[in-house]
Formats: C-alpha cells, sequence, structure tokens
C-alpha cells in the first residue's frame, strides 16, 4: 500500500474556498480537518484478488484519518455546521443519531473542543461493541445524552430540551439534523470532490471511474456528486444504502443536491447551476441486509479483509457493506479495467485508552442496557 501524507496542520478547506473565494466570506467555518486527506492504492487487496476479477485500479480515500482525535466523515460537514453554530453565538447544539452514533460522537469531539455543549438525542440500535465504545467516549467528552425508544418520543424529547436549554443559556441550541445531512454540511463534502480532483490533476490517482461510498442519510454521497459535477469530473458515485429507504432515496438525493446547488450559488454566483447528473449517481439497496446497524456476512467478510490484506480499519454498519458492495461487483466483473476509488468515511483512531476505566453506570440509566446485554451475533 502506498499513500500520500496529510497536513501536518488544520487548514480550510482549500479547493472549494480557492476555486469559489466569495464563499470564504459567505459561509461559516470552522478549521477541523487536516486537508487533503490521503490517497492510498490498495496493491495488496488487489493482488488478491483473482486475476480474472481485478479492478484494474483500486483505491481508498482515507476520510478516516480527516482529523484528531477523532476522525471519518462528519469532520468535513462540522466544520461548517459548527461554524454556523459559533457564528450564530449558539451554546450548544443538539443532534441526532442511534446509541452508538459516529456523527453525534464527532459532534460532542469537536463540540467540546470550541466551547460549545454537545447534546446528543438517541434512538436504540443493535447492539454491538462500537456502540460501548461510542457511548462511552461520549460521556468523555461530556455530551449531555437523551435515550429515547422511538422518533416520536425523541422529537418531543428534543424540543423539551431545547426550550431548557433557551431558558439556560439565553439561545436555543443549533439544531444539526441526523448525519449532518444539510444543505449547510453537504458543503463539507462538496469541497471534498473538490479535493480530489485537485489530487487527480495532481497526479496522486488516476480519475475514477466509479467511487464507492456509504450512503446513510445522503450527506456524503449528495455532496460528493454535486463536487464531482461542478469539478467536470465523469466519475460515476455509487451510493451504498446502510439506512432504512426513508433515510435514502433517489427523491431525496435529488432534493439535497438541487438545495445545496442553490445555497452555494446564492453564496457565489459563480458557483453553477446544475442539473441532477442521473448518468453520474446510482443507489444501491442490495447490501443493507435486514436491519440499520445489523451486520451482514458479507460486510464482515470486507472488514476482515480490509483489516488483513491493507492494515486499513472499517466496520459493519456502513463501510464494511459498502466495500462489500465493491467486492461483488470485481467478482460479477462489471469493475473490469476501470479505476475505482472507495471512500472511507469510518474514523480509524483508536480512543480506547481514554474510555479505559470509565464506568458506564455514570451514563444515562436507559443506555446501561447496551452493557448489560450481548452484542449482535456477527460481532465477534
Amino acid at each position: 500500500m502506498t499513500e500520500n501524507t496529510p497536513n501536518k496542520a488544520n487548514s480550510p478547506p482549500n479547493a472549494l474556498f480557492e476555486r469559489y473565494p466569495r464563499l470564504r466570506q459567505a459561509l461559516p467555518h470552522v478549521a477541523l480537518g487536516l486537508w487533503p486527506t490521503p490517497v492510498a492504492r490498495l496493491d495488496t487487496m488487489e493482488t488478491a484478488l483473482p486475476e480474472a476479477l481485478g479492478a484494474g485500479r483500486l483505491y481508498a480515500k482515507r476520510d478516516d484519518l480527516s482529523a484528531t482525535p477523532y476522525g471519518g466523515n462528519k469532520v468535513r460537514k462540522l466544520e461548517f455546521l459548527l461554524g454556523r453554530a459559533l457564528h450564530d453565538r449558539r451554546k450548544a447544539v443538539l443532534t441526532f443519531g442511534g446509541a452508538g452514533s459516529n456523527h453525534a460522537l464527532a459532534t460532542a469531539v469537536y463540540a467540546q473542543q470550541l466551547g460549545l455543549q454537545s447534546i446528543s438525542m438517541l434512538v436504540p440500535q443493535p447492539n454491538a461493541r462500537s456502540v460501548r465504545r461510542n457511548l462511552l467516549m461520549s460521556h468523555r467528552v461530556g455530551a449531555e445524552l437523551h435515550h429515547n425508544p422511538g422518533m416520536a418520543s425523541t422529537t418531543a424529547s428534543a424540543l423539551w430540551h431545547c426550550l431548557s436549554h433557551r431558558l439556560r443559556d439565553g439561545a436555543f441550541p443549533q439544531i444539526i439534523p441526523p448525519g449532518g445531512t444539510s444543505p449547510v454540511g453537504m458543503v463539507g463534502f462538496v469541497d471534498g470532490a473538490l479535493e480530489l480532483a485537485q489530487q487527480v490533476a495532481d497526479g496522486v490517482l488516476p480519475e475514477p471511474d466509479c467511487l464507492y461510498a456509504a450512503s446513510g442519510t445522503m450527506g456524503t454521497v449528495v455532496g460528493l456528486l454535486l463536487g464531482i459535477k461542478a469539478a467536470a469530473l465523469r466519475t460515476r458515485v455509487v451510493a451504498v444504502r446502510v439506512t432504512a429507504p426513508m433515510y435514502t432515496s433517489m427523491r431525496k438525493a435529488r432534493r439535497f443536491f438541487r438545495a445545496t446547488n442553490t445555497l452555494l450559488h446564492d453564496a457565489d454566483p459563480d458557483f453553477p447551476l446544475l442539473d441532477f447528473p442521473e448518468d453520474q449517481f446510482e443507489l444501491r439497496h442490495d447490501f443493507f441486509g435486514q436491519q440499520y446497524a445489523l451486520y451482514t456476512k458479507e460486510a464482515v467478510d470486507a472488514v476482515r479483509q480490509m483489516k488483513d490484506s491493507e492494515g486499513i480499519a472499517i466496520e459493519a454498519t456502513y463501510t464494511g457493506k459498502t466495500l462489500a458492495a465493491l467486492l461483488a461487483d470485481i467478482a460479477s466483473g462489471a469493475l473490469r479495467d476501470k479505476t475505482v476509488l472507495f471512500w472511507n468515511t469510518y474514523n480509524s483512531h483508536d480512543f480506547t485508552g481514554e474510555i479505559e476505566g470509565l464506568d458506564h453506570t455514570a451514563l444515562p440509566k436507559p443506555l446501561h442496557r447496551y452493557f448489560e446485554q450481548d452484542v449482535q451475533p456477527l460481532d465477534r
């Protein structure tokens, strides 16, 4: 495996602001990440695949290394979402997710760095060791955690906590939607695609024919699609659905694309108004499995293969299912002689030392069950 080295110091998303300088003034932003994230050629994995199934050129975009102490795809979104919260003089942010939400944890980590209180409204999900780790780390960074049995009760609870914080702080919390997926959050992945285009221009990798990424709330894949279109790349985005259809659909993709495009065009008219590129977007449903966050054998096998061949950590809820789709397409011959990019949206930084010795009974009581009940069968 070979890769280029990321920047050593925090920097703004230069690809977007350099191409459209008026956006720097129009869009509040806070520097959190290490840009550009490296691109790795997956030489060992590619060699291990049967020659007849070879993808030609197989790469990974290492957004798992996007920031410290916590990487992953949420950092790109949070640079703009938390930037907006600071601009609006909020004292807290409130967001949503499953009990082990990576997004809720990333929000808590970087909110704490910026002096903001983070409030996580959590709903049940299948148990896993990662759920336990994320809950303990959220507690470690001072997140206010609330667990409710469903979306209706979560919405009611969120309204109550917004009012409570308004009375206490003099300001409502900034609402960040699930996954950080809003036009403001998706701007981070428009920049990610422009960053990729610059890496292609610099010879870091050939222009990908296909880009595979997990689609949870669609912010990552739609932001990438808009940026790819703006950069005049021909890359096709393969969005692998890992959530229920209410969160990932073609209707939502088109709506998010238009809303984010309009936001950027209104902020800087040099950013073009673009048609949704139907021929550059594919939504895959066949690797979701039975339930959100319930592992599949294909995902677990893909996680193991990436770790064994490249030493890169992924997980079985998002990135494992995405890589499983990619490997299946290689096996079918659909990617023969193609340049393929796997966008790693997972955080690969190990924070076990940060949570060592923490007692789960310090968490709100409704969350104790994730520590007292068995994890799902495939999480071994």
